[in-house]
């Protein structure tokens, strides 16, 4: 049956499991087990036997028929029934294995009793014992491992702990080879030390592919720490009945210390000439790091449950070891890491702004990571430094980036051109990446980028070719039959990310949203003084405003009593200065209104309403037309939308820059435009006057045009400054030099911003954006 033939649902069994299905055989219910050991399943409440491995006559001199539906006592005493139970109340590790001795025949037999509860059965798994201690003692215990132990400790490296490990296991079970096999990210895994006995050929480096170990094999690892073959020639026995008759379906053993193993797995073996092995689980945070495999070659091999139990025990202590020594490995660089970061984050502190103090000094950011290219994307803007891709590969890689990213804040790959096809392009550059997340909503990332390095992987025999031909011409697919060296030259992948500089880039973004978020504390108190200052400002200018009018007013009428009452006494030069007087108060009372008004404009609310823009200019262009010619021409460029505004002063607004336009005008056809340009249909115009890209939501942009004597382009940023005019008080009407000033207060009480374009004698557009939501 071909792969595609398959029927992805069934239950891959040991009768037909091939490599095309391998990844799906159920090997936790094989329905057998390994003929060194009996298994015998009972009810919890009765310990009622409900199923029995086929071999029972081989160690009990009775038949499978004859132990079914009995109850246990029919083999074992009332103590040890009572020991089993307080074994099923207990931690089974603790208490496992249980002497178990069973007469039969005038005869004593002993056997390893191993225990444990699933699927709601009780499973006794017997081994013949090789120690006829009842109790075994705790310092024979200690005594093995009190050396092991000792070197463990002593070992100050991985690869001390891993020659400690493999030579002392290989000195307590007496395996001819014993390795540490490491798994990657992927699921290889990779021979990193070996102690085998002389003559042998050495397996130390070597890779092995993920399918060599499929997933479920690997979980079943995780749950039962150690697994031991005698013989891979073994017949397995089956299990009588091959369901359990409480749940009609087979027996879970992926706690069993017997069951029987794929017979894929067996091939596997038997091709690397092994005869007997034993494999124990290294695990780190809980999640399955590498094996102890144990290989012998020429016999089988039996191990005692004690002898286990110290192998085990062992494992458990190197994995404890493995996060303390691992911590250890290449401390002189990442003590070069951390002296970098920590110029780096000064670097970043001092500066005005981050991408300042990113790019300050390049090579930091590089050596912060050993990358040889880096990026800083802030909202669009790109950074680069060292070699990196192009810009447009850069923001396709982004775009792509933002895709793979989901809720974390860090994406790394050793091989981009697996995972995404196009840095084909720029492997010379960017075959290794680091995406790191600063903003995702302002789209702000650094990436670290590392070239291609073309490198020599050594392989336990040829991964990719377990097809094979045989001499009837049908193809067959099983486990490769060498392990020999088989080197292959790998492309288009960077030298791999080490964990340290993984998290030297995790601890910069920490170190930036600390500094952001402490430079966002001061900003904020510096906001909060700027508004305090500029509440007492605008009440002091109103308090000072209203308190200076009243003094005006008594010059004012004092002047006009003067000239009423002794105008025929004072002369002619005399009456002149008391108009000019006059005239000066007027013009300052003038002023001191303009500013009241410019106060009042900071500290009343704003009441916010739909509002139609056509009205208010209609009622602005009513009004103004009473002090200008009737036929001044006002221009509608098109109809104004409905936004929402305080009316009054847009009305104002309007106002204001209709007049100005009208006002500040010598030509004799006067005209005044009014119009605005919307982001979607005018996308193009809208863009040339626009340059606020961050905008959710951009602004439409309104403008109120004229023909009139326009601005000098050295005036253009003084216009909005108070009481600036830049003609002479008695030409173009007077004025106080307010208005612009007044309209620029109102644009920034709506959240918006105000701008002009002018030309000397041709005219002036003003432009302004309104966004009251965003105060």
């Amino acid at each position: 049956m071909s792969q595609g033939e398959i029927n992805t649902n069934q239950v891959v069994t040991a009768q037909s499991v091939d490599l095309t299905n391998c990844d799906r055989e159920a090997i936790h219910i094989p329905n057998s087990i390994q003929p060194h050991g009996l298994l015998l399943t009972l009810t919890e409440a009765e310990f009622t036997i409900l199923q029995v491995s086929g071999n029972t006559f081989d160690f009990l001199g009775l038949q499978p028929q004859e132990l079914l539906n009995q109850k246990l006592n029919f083999l074992l005493d009332e103590s040890q029934i009572q020991a089993m139970r307080k074994c099923l109340t207990e931690d089974f590790d603790s208490v496992n294995p249980l002497k178990v001795s069973i007469e039969r025949s005038n005869k004593i037999l002993v056997f390893d009793g191993i225990v444990h509860r699933i699927s709601g059965v009780v499973v006794l798994e017997l081994e013949p014992t090789r120690s006829q201690q009842f109790n075994p003692k705790f310092f024979d215990f200690y005594n093995s491992v009190k050396s092991p132990l000792n070197k463990i400790q002593k070992s100050s490296t991985l690869n001390e702990l891993f020659n400690v490990i493999v030579k002392e296991v290989r000195k307590i079970t007496g395996f001819d080879r014993i390795m540490i096999y490491r798994f990657d990210e992927d699921g290889a895994g990779m021979v990193i030390s070996e102690n085998p006995k002389e003559g042998l050929e050495k397996f130390l480096g070597l890779r092995y592919p993920a399918t060599d170990i499929p997933n479920q094999a690997k979980q079943l690892y995780t749950l039962n720490l150690l697994r031991l073959i005698c013989n891979v020639n073994y017949q397995p026995v089956k299990l009588i009945p091959e369901l359990n008759p409480l749940t009609n379906e087979p027996l879970d053993l992926s706690l069993s210390v017997l069951r029987s193993v794929s017979p894929l797995h067996i091939e596997y073996l038997k091709n690397m000439g092994v005869t007997a092995s034993m494999s124990v689980s290294l695990l780190k945070d809980k999640k399955l790091w590498g094996l102890i495999a144990c290989h012998h070659y020429d016999s089988e091999k039996t191990v005692s449950y004690e002898i286990r139990t110290i192998c085990e025990f062992l494992a458990q202590i190197m994995s404890l070891e493995l996060a303390a020594k691992e911590e250890n490995e290449d401390l002189d660089y990442k003590m070069k890491l951390k002296s970098i970061q920590s110029r780096f984050i000064d670097s970043i502190t001092q500066a005005e702004d981050l991408v300042d103090g990113l790019t300050r000094n390049p090579s930091n950011l590089l050596n912060l990571v050993s990358a040889t290219g880096v990026v800083i994307c802030n909202d669009g803007n790109l950074i680069r430094e060292g070699e990196t891709p192009t810009d447009l590969q850069i923001d396709r890689l982004i775009s792509w980036v933002e895709t793979q990213m989901g809720n974390e804040i860090i994406y790394h790959t050793d091989s981009l051109h697996n995972v995404y096809p196009e840095a084909a392009n720029f492997q010379d550059v960017g075959s290794g990446l680091i995406a790191l997340v600063i903003s995702k909503i302002q789209r702000a990332y650094i990436l670290w980028f590392r070239p291609e390095v073309i490198q020599t992987v050594n392989w336990g025999g040829n991964p990719q070719k377990p097809v094979e031909v045989l001499t009837d011409g049908t193809v067959s697919l099983s486990p490769r039959k060498s392990f020999k060296l088989w080197q292959e030259t790998v492309r288009k992948k960077s030298l791999a990310w080490k964990n340290c500089e993984i998290e030297a880039a995790l601890e910069l973004r920490s170190s930036i949203v600390g500094i952001l978020l402490r430079k966002a504390d001061e900003l904020a108190k510096v906001n909060l003084e700027l508004e305090r200052s500029n509440d007492d400002l605008d009440s002091f200018a109103y308090i000072a405003s209203h308190d200076l009018k009243e003094p005006l007013r008594g010059i004012h009428n004092y002047s006009s009593f003067l000239m009423e009452d002794y105008g025929e006494i004072i002369n002619e030069d005399g009456v002149s200065k008391l108009e000019t007087l006059m005239r000066l108060t007027e013009r300052m009372e003038n002023l001191i209104d303009s500013l009241l008004h410019y106060s009042r404009l900071g500290r009343n609310e704003l009441s916010l309403y739909n509002t139609d823009l056509n009205e208010i200019v209609k009622n602005a262009v009513d009004v103004l037309k009473i002090s200008y010619n009737a036929d001044v021409d006002i221009r509608i460029a098109r109809t104004l939308p409905i936004i929402k505004c305080d009316r009054i002063q847009i009305s104002e607004l309007f106002s204001n820059l209709i007049s100005n336009g009208l006002k500040y005008n010598d030509k004799s056809d006067k005209w005044v435009e009014i119009g605005f340009i919307d982001p979607v249909v005018d996308a193009q115009e809208y863009n040339q006057h626009y340059s606020h890209r961050s905008d959710s939501q951009p602004p439409i942009i309104f403008y109120v045009k004229d023909n009139g004597i326009g601005i000098r382009a050295k005036h253009l940023e003084t216009v909005f400054r108070i009481f600036k005019r830049l003609h002479a008080p008695n030409r173009y009407g007077g004025g106080t030099g307010a208005g612009l000033t007044i309209v620029k207060k109102i644009v920034e009480r709506h959240g918006g911003t105000i701008w002009l374009k002018s030309t000397f004698k041709e005219g002036s557009t003003f432009y302004f954006t309104l966004q009251p939501d965003l105060q």
